[in-house]
């Protein structure tokens, strides 16, 4: 290990290292990405040695071979891994097989192994040494692909690639000293040295070839490096010349070069031709180099050219020379020697065959037509030759018409004409035409052979040369235009054809061809200067039309009858072989004319002479050569491409009967051209005039489809035309003989392309399905179909059609398997695209198509083309079909297209779940086929080159099939599994999907899946500061990858193992989330989109590592999102940048104390709020409204679940009413009309990409909001300081209004921000709330703030949230439902928490006044006199909305009026809601509320709504009546009245049966109807109770009106207080009615004045009423406090379930507690009410002081009977006694614990919690500091429950000792009979006497010293100080024998 250089590099330094400097030089050059010119340098610094030693090989070396050997025993290091790697013999063996192969060095070799191994997942099916061979040649590739890149980016003559100063500079000087290092030698040695063969069979003998694609891809590897090494010489002389020498060597290399087979050149060899050609081309010269080096230059290039060797291919020499002849020729200010040689030079080159050798070995070879510069070069020396040697050209025009001489003369004689004959001239015409006639680039160079004249200057073609209207031409061009009409004068016969395929070439282009008509035009014109006006040149429209018309008359002559054998035996006098060549000639030439000029296709068909399309179809029905026809066909659709030549075609094609589609009556055969096809062609075995139809048909359809061809003879319309082109041509294609194997595919194309084009145009309508009938001659004949129609229907049927299109795919499928070339191929492919493109047509079309169908109710059968696809293969005899489409995806690099549409129909089919399982089921039935389908998936998705709106088609088509990948993955994945995705996406699909162990490709065999091709289609570039590349270059890709990965980790299947996956193995979504916001300035929708995936992802990923306890992961997510603080991007050891970025960015961050700006807020700001809206339609001709209802029925949902409108059936619609309209008037207006139909169709796309914009706004927003929500409700609260939990919250909040409160803030967004507002509020309030209890609070009020967050701040979110709630304005209830809910959290904040009740005096009041305020009461303080600052404008919304709206919206309004009013000091509200009438309307609203909450009683649940609204209003109405104001207002409004008449209080549930029927309810939601009616009454009971609390001073009127209450419910009431239920609810029912009762009872209230009118029975009644109420509450009290009083609290025990909170049972004793003050407090009042004085007492206690169960009434006293014993009051006086210390002592010791919280065991707080926490296993999850709160919270509940108890006690022991003192006083000094001799009363006096001694035993010493005790414990503080102790001294008087101490 002591050598550091026989250290192994994990990526082989013969490819890792070269891909990377490949991406680099690629990524500055051609994607011109920012900041990449520094990293350019660098890289050229690093591989320099590379490019100085090209191609070559690290040596060998005995050291490095031991090395290797010995790693299988002593092992070896790896670079980047630690210690020493023991690697197996048989890799090593491999290594050295390979270093003999490569002669390579061993280290070299082993590397490359182990990086096959590395990449061998993505070569599926390939062994590691496979793998290397094709990294190898990769490596080579990236070299030779570099170095071109950067000599194509130098400074030069002939190109620029608008690339950047700095760059430029870089590349000419890296690329300078690379040249004058030798670099063209090398370059020639390489592409001499390597060879495609050689290397393959070096490669077969070491078995280094693999499968047909391995061998492919090798090839073309290689092949691609010796391509682009001579392209690199090429790109250096197209920019600068070469130096002498390197000059010499290219000439020198080219002098051995030979030609392949058909005598072209093949591309390399072109590409150093080309190089050469730029070599001589002398332009460079005129840039003023140094006369020395020219002359030695040119002088050593001359010699060279003229006195070297032969060459291997004289010809390619003679190229060369005239080249240098022409280059001579140029330089005229060179010495005479050189330039005197160009005449001999050109000889030579014409001796040498030059232009023969130009059209077949160079326009011939492939790569010709690929490359712009190579036509440009060529262009030149075409032009140069002609204008720089006219002599020359004139000298062959001459030695052409002396040889035409001589061969007429051999003609005439009979005899042969001479072989020596040269045919210069022909060949040069030739090659003109042939260069000319391909113009891949759309250059139009032709146009420098046409020189307009100044009658040419038509108005539609300002295009003269060069878009230069009346300058003077050029002289070159002058020469050339002069070149092209001269060779037409006086033309001889043997250079008519030459010369016709010269103009079809010139004629090439929009331009080239009107100037060719116009001279073929003028040709024609008669000459003056010849006798008669004879007709001049024969190349002349004139002359060709004329001479067609003269064979149309001819032969026409000879058509015998239909029924004669006339094809089979064609009459050949007609037309000799000669003419026919001319024909064809001129019909090209007319073809290519007429294609490319429109104007010429009208001017020739409307001549009245020539009629062209007539002449053309008469000669179709004459008996002539099927080629001649062809070409006739051929013309004719170049004129067909006018829609109005177009129309008149049809009807003489149907005129002729080309195709016979009306036979005649008695016919025995058919005719026309069936006749020709299954005759003629078929035993010729060439097809020319079938393909030629074809083509005919095919733009004829595109250009018009008339419905009623044929009209009166036949059924109308295209029928017999596709019937005979399904039926003669399609189906028996397979079957039929070809001479030409590739014509077999042109045939099909040919038909193919008609019916696609065919299916293409046709929309289902519903006219298409019903039985139409046509009168032909007298009889009813059915109508034809639409042939889109016909199609559908044979494509939806298990048809002979589909077969054939089915087993055309299959065949393509298999032909493109093998990777060879056969004839044909091209046209095969284009016959599979038109295949699937008619599958993927049917698929789209087939939803409407059978809905149609099914209403029509029309008697055809049809499938859906989906099952149909599932069929059986006839062929393989398996349902392959689907399987063979998907195959082509695997050749997505070589056919894109076809597995675009691949892609496309799979996507369809993939919509139905019943398919997708069989499909898996198919998909990986065979593992070879399921690794080949996987591998073509991948591959799809994997591509780089895939770009949005990019120019190149093949990258568009690319990215497309991406996204329809993707879609079929999302669509997928909505269905229940097995399906296609999670298959394609590697999950388990014969097993749970749940126990998926996802890996990186190739560990435990795991394949490469799409998966990972979506995941490394992200990372790229997410490790570099600019974020991941795809973002930026195709973001809609980028969002559909992030959706998916959305879609996996929220299905529950499969988000255990991606997210585990995500998490370990690709750390993907802190990568991705450090890069947001992402910020694509021209397409905003998708970055929103891609941010909200991803959002919503880390929502999950917070979630889920928050419950498996990951802290460790969610504290770094919460941290890049949170921070506020700038910290080093990459801190955490991942190496992103290098490291001089490093170091700045170090540097920029030094010490920094400025903040940064929350990740979750720049997000926030990447969310533009605003929305550009479209302006209002200003429309002319169309009526608005009726436009916009066509919008909105154009309407549809689309894939994103957009509603938008579609444009293209709007633009149908719009234009079928234009077309509509009828009259001149109609016409003349059609341009205005379709300049308004494109200004609306503007207007709709424009407004689809609103609401696509607002919809990725909203998504975006929610997905934010789900984060944020996330991050403060399911993320440990630990993880986040308080104080930084406050901060963080209010930085959201106030940026969140901001943003909502711009004035150009869109509606459409408020309603998530205001849910964002309220959750945000909540958990601010629960986060203050919380650090208050813990301690962290306001300690008498802080200064700054309360609790972190500062008061200001506090204000701010106020303030801001009212502006919210009013910028509302009228709509929008909904939304301000969640404000109302935000500003309720809030102004909890300012509310006092609860404190415990110490029973300490505490100050007193003049100290309680002066204190300083506390930080609640300040802050509640200025909370008010915000909201008060708002006015009348804000309490108008509330109160609006309390009144009327969405239920939700009422109850929030609601509360917030009762939160207002209740710290509203001032009652400014209570003014407004009294002054504004809205008191009035809540009040008056009660009784339509009583009409719903009659309907709540119903058994069965119902809606609970009407429950909550009227708790919520009682509540408001309730904390209106705590002021008198309030209560007064209520009382004027009329609220005891509308109570009143409320019937719901009547309708008191019978307590067991509705109970039990009522608990149906499973869920335990619905409360029962007792439950129901208790929540209705108890309300009411409530406000009655603080109304007469409140109306002190007019007390009588509210007393008399809750009275009037009591009485018309007294049923309801008396049953209330009757009932022996022992509920809570019942308690609580029980507790206020006797509050109520007993505050009734006040002065005046049983004497009121009811009204003069109102008889004594009324009062009677009325005073019945409360008599019996009084009689109920004392047997209450017996029950209460006597007889039944262990019974009640036994069932207060039972009632409270176990795992029930405590505070449930303490609440019941309060309540009995508090019903018993009640009665008591109302007997103290009854008492005093009577009289004053005791002597006129009214009793309400019977004279017997013994215990009640023991009370025995009086036989005599009839009417005392129910009264109760005074014995009651003071068992009661007892008790309350007792229990009194009992709570005391409780009281006293949760205080105690209270004070030491912090010093408690841990099970004394766990036994705490309880009581707050139901059910057993609550207590045990809460965290400890939660613990201490809810023991806090819990202790300071039993201290103020022990305190309420204690009060309620001491009040029931003052009353009772009043109530005990009054009776006795009365009974034993006032009670005397009023006749003492009245003997009715025997006893009575023994009867008081007993009571005297029974009140002396009850009320015992211990009895009295206790009461006593209580007065010191609790009244002296709390009540009338020394009331007890006066009390009992005077019952003690009253008593007797009860005396007592009182020291």
């Amino acid at each position: 290990m002591s050598n550091p250089r026989l250290a192994l590099k994990s990526a082989s330094s013969l490819w890792g290292p070269l891909k990377e400097l490949w991406e680099n030089v690629e990524g500055a050059i051609w994607r011109k990405q920012p900041e990449s010119v520094h990293l350019l340098d660098l890289q050229l610094k690093k591989h320099k040695p590379y490019f100085l030693s090209l191609f070559k090989n690290p040596p060998k070396s005995a050291e490095q071979r031991e090395k290797v050997r010995k790693a299988s025993t002593e092992g070896i290091s790896i670079q980047g891994q630690q210690g020493s790697r023991l690697l197996p013999e048989q890799l090593l063996a491999e290594a050295f097989i390979l270093s003999d192969l490569f002669d390579l060095g061993e280290l070299a070799a082993l590397e490359l192994l182990l990086a096959g191994e590395h990449q061998q997942p993505h070569f599926p099916g390939l062994t590691r040494g496979l793998v290397a061979i094709l990294l190898y040649w990769d490596g080579k590739r990236c070299v030779a692909n570099s170095l071109r890149s950067l000599i194509q980016s130098r400074h030069g003559k002939t190109f620029t690639l608008d690339l950047s100063a700095d760059l430029v500079n870089l590349t000419t000087r890296f690329t300078d000293e690379l040249m004058a290092q030798g670099l063209t030698k090398q370059i020639l040695n390489l592409v001499s040295d390597i060879s495609v063969t050689r290397e393959f069979e070096r490669l077969q003998k070491e078995r280094g070839l693999g499968n047909e694609k391995h061998r492919k891809e090798v090839s073309d590897l290689i092949k691609e490096c010796r391509q682009s090494l001579a392209e690199c010489l090429f790109a250096w002389t197209c920019q600068s010349p070469l130096s002498k020498d390197d000059t010499l060597s290219l000439i020198g290399h080219l002098e051995t070069v030979t030609a392949e087979a058909d005598g072209s050149l093949d591309s390399v060899n072109l590409a150093l031709v080309m190089a050469l050609l730029y070599c001589l081309d002398v332009s460079f010269l005129e840039q003023g180099t140094e006369d020395r080096d020219e002359k030695q230059y040119v002088s050593a290039v001359h010699n060279r050219l003229v006195e070297g060797q032969a060459w291997k291919l004289p010809s390619l020499q003679a190229v060369v020379r005239l080249t240098w002849a022409l280059s001579l020729r140029a330089l005229s200010q060179l010495p005479q020697e050189f330039t005197e040689a160009d005449e001999v030079l050109a000889d030579q080159a014409l001796l040498g065959g030059v232009f023969l050798f130009l059209t077949e070995g160079i326009l011939g070879s492939e790569g010709f037509h690929q490359e712009e510069f190579y036509t440009r070069r060529l262009h030149a020396l075409i032009t140069d030759f002609l204008a720089l040697m006219p002599m020359k050209v004139k000298q062959l025009r001459n030695r052409a018409d002396e040889d035409a001489r001589l061969i007429h003369m051999a003609l005439q004689m009979g005899s042969e004409p001479p072989s020596s004959l040269r045919k210069d001239l022909e060949h040069l015409m030739i090659l003109i035409g042939e260069f000319y006639s391909k113009d891949p680039f759309g250059l139009e160079l032709a146009l420098e052979f046409w020189c307009p004249t100044e009658s040419l200057q038509h108005t539609s073609l300002t295009g003269s040369f060069l878009g230069v209207a009346l300058q003077r031409p050029p002289h070159k061009q002058v020469v050339l235009s002069k070149f092209v009409r001269q060779m037409g004068d006086l033309l001889p016969a043997t250079l008519y054809i030459p010369y016709l395929r010269m103009l079809k070439g010139l004629a090439n282009g929009p331009q080239s061809s009107h100037y060719c008509f116009s001279l073929l035009k003028t040709n024609g014109a008669p000459h003056e200067n010849l006798q008669g006006g004879v007709s001049g040149s024969p190349v002349s429209w004139e002359h060709l039309f004329h001479s067609l018309m003269l064979y149309h008359e001819n032969l026409r002559r000879d058509v015998p009858s239909a029924d004669s054998t006339q094809y089979r035996h064609p009459p050949i006098r007609g037309i000799t072989q000669r003419e026919l060549d001319g024909l064809t000639a001129f019909l090209q030439l007319l073809t290519t004319i007429v294609t490319w000029s429109e104007n010429a296709r009208l001017a020739l068909c409307e001549h009245p002479q020539w009629t062209p399309v007539v002449v053309m179809l008469g000669l179709l029905q004459c008996s002539i050569q099927p080629v001649l026809k062809a070409q006739l066909l051929h013309a004719l659709a170049a004129f067909g491409k006018s829609p109005e030549i177009a129309a008149s075609l049809w009807q003489s094609l149907e005129y002729t009967q080309i195709l016979q589609t009306v036979k005649a009556p008695g016919q025995r055969q058919a005719a026309g051209i069936e006749v020709e096809l299954n005759e003629i062609e078929s035993s010729c075995e060439e097809y020319p005039l079938t393909r030629a139809f074809c083509h005919l048909i095919s733009t004829l359809v595109e250009s018009s489809l008339p419905v009623n061809l044929g009209a009166g003879l036949r059924p109308p319309g295209f029928q017999p035309y596709l019937a005979f082109l399904r039926d003669a041509v399609f189906l028996p294609f397979p079957t039929r003989a070809y001479r030409r194997p590739a014509e077999k595919w042109e045939v099909a194309e040919a038909v193919l392309e008609v019916f696609h084009k065919l299916l293409r145009d046709y929309e289902p309508q519903p006219a298409d399905f019903l039985q139409e009938t046509v009168e032909l001659q007298g009889e009813q004949v059915p109508a034809h179909k639409p042939p889109g129609h016909s199609l559908m229907f044979h494509l939806l049927n298990d048809s002979p059609t589909l077969s054939l299109c089915l087993s055309l795919l299959e065949e393509g499928v298999c032909q493109l398997d093998t990777y060879a070339p056969f004839p044909g191929k091209k046209q095969l492919e284009s016959a599979v695209l038109h295949c699937l493109s008619l599958l993927d047509l049917a698929l789209q079309k087939e939803v409407v198509f059978m809905d149609l169908l099914r209403e029509s109710q029309a008697s055809l059968l049809v499938s859906p083309l989906e099952q149909l696809l599932q069929g059986v293969s006839a062929q393989s005899r398996r349902a392959d079909h689907i399987i063979n489409i998907a195959r082509y995806l695997y050749h997505s690099s070589s056919n894109p297209e076809a597995a675009y549409l691949s892609a496309k129909i799979l996507r369809h089919i993939a919509r139905y779940p019943n398919i997708q399982t069989r499909l898996v089921g198919d998909f990986t039935h065979d593992q070879a086929v399921s690794d080949k389908l996987m591998a073509g998936f991948v591959e799809c998705l994997d591509n780089d080159e895939a770009q949005e709106g990019v120019e190149k088609a093949d990258g568009k088509i690319r990215h497309e099939m991406q996204i329809h990948i993707l879609n079929l993955l999302i669509t997928s994945l909505e269905l229940k599994g097995p399906n296609l995705a999670l298959y394609l996406l590697g999950y388990e699909v014969k097993k749970p999907v749940s126990s998926t162990n996802l890996q990186d490709p190739g560990v435990l065999g795991c394949p490469r899946s799409c998966l990972h091709a979506i995941l490394s289609l992200l990372q790229r570039g997410s490790e570099r500061r600019s974020g991941p590349i795809l973002t930026q270059q195709a973001p809609h890709l980028a969002e559909l990858c992030y959706q998916v990965i959305y879609q996996l980790c929220a299905c529950s299947d499969t988000s255990g193992p991606t997210m585990r996956y995500l998490r370990t193995s690709q750390d993907f979504l802190f990568s991705h989330l450090k890069h947001l916001p992402f910020i694509l300035p021209g397409n905003e929708i998708a970055a929103l989109n891609q941010m909200s995936w991803l959002m919503k992802t880390a929502a999950i990923e917070l979630r889920v590592t928050s419950l498996n306890r990951q802290r460790s992961h969610t504290q770094r997510l919460l941290n890049l999102l949170l921070d506020d603080q700038p910290h080093m991007q990459h801190a955490d050891g991942e190496m992103g940048m290098d490291d001089e970025s490093k170091s700045v960015s170090s540097f920029l961050h030094f010490d920094t104390v400025s903040k940064v700006r929350r990740k979750l807020l720049s997000v926030l700001d990447a969310i533009d709020f605003s929305q550009e809206v479209p302006e209002q339609l200003q429309l002319d001709f169309f009526e608005r409204t009726q436009i916009e209802q066509v919008i909105s029925n154009c309407e549809h949902v689309n894939e994103q679940g957009h509603t938008v409108c579609n444009v293209k059936l709007l633009h149908r619609v719009l234009v079928a009413e234009v077309n509509a309209l009828q009259g001149m008037a109609a016409i003349g207006q059609r341009p205005l009309l379709m300049e308004e139909v494109n200004s609306i169709l503007q207007q709709v796309v424009e407004r689809n990409r609103v609401r696509c914009s607002l919809s990725a706004k909203r998504h975006a927003l929610q997905s934010w909001r789900s984060l944020v929500e996330t991050i403060l409700t399911a993320c440990p609260t630990e993880l986040i300081p308080p104080d930084q939990r406050q901060l963080i919250i209010r930085d959201l909040l106030l940026d969140l209004h901001d943003k909502v409160l711009s004035e150009d803030a869109a509606v459409e967004l408020m309603p998530v921000v205001a849910g964002a507002v309220f959750t945000l509020t909540a958990h601010l309030s629960q986060s203050v709330l919380s650090e208050q209890q813990q301690g962290a609070g306001l300690e008498g009020g802080s200064s700054s703030g309360f609790a972190s967050i500062a008061n200001s701040a506090l204000h701010l979110i106020l303030r801001k949230l009212l502006d919210f709630i009013l910028c509302t304005g009228g709509g929008f209830q909904r939304l301000r439902a969640h404000l109302y809910g935000s500003l309720l959290y809030y102004l909890q904040i300012a509310q006092k928490p609860e404190e415990p009740d110490t029973l300490q005096t505490g100050m007193s009041m003049w100290e309680r006044l002066t204190a300083p305020e506390d930080g609640f009461s300040k802050l509640q303080r200025e909370n008010l006199a915000i909201i008060e600052s708002y006015g009348t404008a804000l309490m108008e919304v509330v109160c609006r909305d309390a009144c009327d709206g969405h239920e939700i919206g009422r109850m929030l309004a609601l509360a917030v009026l009762d939160r207002v009013l209740s710290i509203d000091r001032q009652s400014q509200w209570l003014v407004y809601l009294c002054n504004s009438g809205y008191l009035r309307v809540l009040v008056e609203s009660l009784r339509q509320d009583d009409v719903a909450l009659q309907t709540l009683l119903m058994p069965q649940p119902p809606l609970l709504k009407p429950l909550y609204i009227y708790e919520s209003k009682m509540a408001l109405l309730t904390r209106v009546a705590k002021t008198a104001q309030g209560a007064v207002e209520l009382l004027c409004c009329g609220l005891v009245a509308q109570l009143t008449e409320c019937r719901v209080f009547h309708m008191l549930p019978e307590n067991e049966s509705f109970r039990v029927f009522g608990q149906r309810d499973p869920s335990g939601f619905i409360p029962s109807p007792l439950e129901r009616y208790r929540q209705i009454l108890l309300p009411t009971l409530r406000l009655l109770q603080v109304i007469l609390t409140s109306t002190t001073t007019h007390h009588q009127q509210g007393a008399a009106q809750v009275l009037q209450w009591l009485i018309v419910h007294s049923d309801t009431i008396q049953s209330i207080l009757r009932s022996q239920d022992v509920s809570m609810g019942s308690l609580q029912e029980l507790s206020l009615l006797t509050a109520i009762i007993s505050k009734t009872a006040l002065p005046g209230t049983d004497s009121l004045d009811l009204g003069q009118e109102i008889n004594s029975a009324a009062v009677l009644e009325f005073q019945g009423h409360i008599g019996r109420f009084q009689r109920q509450c004392l047997s209450l009290l017996v029950r209460l406090a006597g007889t039944e009083r262990a019974r009640y609290l036994k069932q207060i025990e039972e009632s409270v379930a176990p795992g029930d909170a405590a505070e449930k049972r303490e609440e019941m004793e309060v309540a009995m507690q508090q019903i018993c003050a009640n009665i008591m407090e109302y007997c103290q009042t009854l008492l005093l009410l009577s009289s004053a004085e005791a002597q006129f007492t009214l009793c309400l206690f019977s004279p017997s002081a013994s215990e009640p169960t023991e009370c025995k009434y009086l036989v005599l006293l009839p009417s005392v009977s129910r009264v109760p014993s005074l014995g009651l009051v003071l068992l009661l006086l007892k008790n309350s006694a007792t229990e009194f210390f009992r709570y005391h002592d409780s009281h006293r010791q949760s205080l105690g614990k209270l004070q030491r919280l912090e010093q408690l065991a841990p099970e004394e707080l766990k036994e705490l919690c309880q009581g707050l926490v139901s059910g057993s296993g609550g207590v045990e999850k809460i965290p400890s500091v939660q613990r201490s709160v809810l023991a806090k919270r819990r202790l300071v509940q039993l201290v103020n429950n022990r305190a309420k108890l204690l009060a309620l006690c001491s009040y029931i022991i003052e009353t009772c000792l009043f109530v005990i003192w009054r009776h006795l006083e009365y009974y034993l000094l006032y009670c005397t009979p009023s006749d003492p001799k009245d003997s009715l009363l025997p006893g009575y006096r023994g009867k008081f006497n007993q009571l005297q001694n029974d009140v002396a035993n009850s009320f015992t010493e211990p009895l009295q010293r206790k009461l006593l005790e209580v007065e010191g414990l609790y009244s002296k503080t709390h009540s009338r100080h020394t009331f007890i102790q006066a009390l009992t001294r005077r019952i003690r008087g009253l008593v007797p024998n009860s005396r007592v101490s009182l020291l």
